[in-house]
């Protein structure tokens, strides 16, 4: 996925309580034939521990004779993070990798000092209706790692631990919640956690972690008394336990952060730094040409943006 800034949203009605620094509600953009929710970076708030970019993808029915079609693009200095509820998508990048992402499995992939990749519906989905709801973040990587040759891994839902008990289902995408550990490994402290939530049941957010935010996907959620609705984004003050309550439908959402990088990170298009000159040399690199092709999709690519 691409990212370009724009202006903020306005935040909704429901009223922020103590225990939350931001109400982000998220901007709409397309990607590929895909409706998007944009929630991170904003101008009020551009990282959450490491995550840095957090889009929601659908969920949208794509009609026969539509498709998926993120073709070849660049990016430096991060990992992106893929995990989808619905549907498939195909994933080719310029190390040779071509995989397929189903409902609940991982894709990571890390650029390091560059990679170019491209995401589109699989060939067998074409022409027909498809599906499609997930999330596509992007993990800002720490200084030393900003220029480690790239990097990519696919973990299956399988090998992601689960749980369901006391009211709550879900998936520990990354890192550790309520004693289990995902096995997919990143280079910094951070947590990613599919969650669901039974009405009027509650489950903790520990203060564990430096920061820490929640994104609503479904249903609504309820914070010390105050109620929330479905694609908002909760950025929680350092600190504090939170306990989070589902509404009377329940409640889906993803919890995130980790600790924070501790130094300031540029971003532009699909490029992310530490250093503004490291940015204008990967636009360079990409309009002249030198990064990598992507073998079996090397036809197509998104040429750099003007502005």
């Amino acid at each position: 996925m691409s990212f370009f800034p724009g202006p903020d949203p306005l935040a909704g009605d429901a009223p922020a309580c103590d225990a939350i620094e931001h109400l982000i509600i998220p901007r709409t953009s397309d990607i590929g034939n895909l409706e998007v929710r944009r929630a991170l970076p904003t101008t009020k708030r551009r990282l959450v521990g490491p995550f840095i970019f957090f889009d929601r993808m659908g969920p949208a029915l794509l009609r026969a004779g539509e498709a998926l079609d993120v073709r070849p693009h660049p990016h430096i200095g991060l990992s992106t993070v893929t995990y989808l509820f619905d549907g498939e998508i195909k994933h080719r990048d310029s190390l040779g990798t071509e995989m397929v992402i189903e409902p609940g499995d991982l894709n990571l992939m890390t650029a390091g000092r560059g990679i170019v990749h491209s995401e589109r519906s699989p060939e067998n989905l074409r022409g027909k209706p498809q599906s499609i709801s997930g999330l596509q973040t992007w993990l800002a990587l720490p200084d030393q790692y900003e220029e480690i040759d790239p990097i990519f891994t696919h973990t299956e839902k399988r090998d992601l631990p689960s749980f369901n008990h006391d009211g709550m289902e879900g998936r520990v995408v990354i890192g550790t919640f309520e004693g289990m550990r995902s096995p997919v490994s990143v280079f910094s402290d951070t947590i990613y956690v599919d969650l669901k939530i039974e009405p009027g049941k509650s489950a903790p957010f520990g203060a564990d972690w430096e920061e820490r935010a929640l994104y609503i996907l479904e249903g609504e959620a309820i914070i010390a008394g105050d109620h929330f609705s479905d694609n908002q984004l909760l950025v929680f003050r350092a600190g504090d336990p939170i306990t989070v309550t589902a509404g009377p439908m329940g409640c889906h959402v993803m919890l995130f952060g980790g600790a924070a990088l501790g130094s300031a990170r540029h971003i532009w298009w699909n490029f992310v730094s530490s250093s503004k000159e490291r940015i204008e040399q990967a636009k360079e690199e990409w309009r002249t040409g030198r990064f990598d092709i992507v073998p079996g999709d090397s036809q197509e690519f998104i040429p750099l943006p003007e502005r």
